[in-house]
């Protein structure tokens, strides 16, 4: 009888922690945004910013030029955060829908060999790109502003 009164009591206390989940992002139809955070080995920031900027900034500003995205945002934080909580970039892309935010771009590849022809150095940069990462993470953003208050 203890075991189940105790049981009740813990799944009731898990409730609102369910609930607290981010409401889903708007209609299949509809913007939808996605944050990007990337953390490297302390000293290698400058580092991975060139490579990042030389061989995928071009690769997400082509998906902007096709519609597959509607915008490209890179930023840094001013201050710095404990380390726990540090992040070094954020990149935000506001996709046309749903869809293509998680999807793959069919024509990715052919984009790639068409912007980096010398696909052996292309490859061994992003490689190196991605040693330089102490964690990325990928965040989806659901805007909760009031119909009134947006803009």
């Amino acid at each position: 009888m203890k075991t189940l009164l105790l049981s009740l009591a813990l799944s009731l206390f898990a409730l609102p922690l369910v609930a607290q989940g981010a409401p889903p992002q708007g209609s299949a139809d509809q913007p939808y945004t996605m944050e990007y955070y990337y953390k490297t080995q302390w000293g290698h920031q400058q580092e991975f910013l060139q490579l990042f900027l030389k061989n995928h900034y071009p690769l997400l500003k082509k998906g902007v030029e096709s519609g597959r995205m509607l915008s490209v945002k890179i930023e840094t934080p001013a201050n710095h955060m404990t380390e726990d909580g540090r992040w070094d970039y954020r990149v935000t892309i506001r996709f046309k829908n749903s869809t293509a935010a998680t999807t793959a771009n069919p024509d990715e590849e052919s984009i790639i060999r068409q912007l980096w022809p010398d696909q052996e150095t292309y490859k061994r940069e992003e490689q190196h790109r991605f040693e330089l990462l102490l964690a990325h993470w990928d965040l989806p953003i659901s805007d909760v502003t009031p119909a009134s208050g947006k803009k």
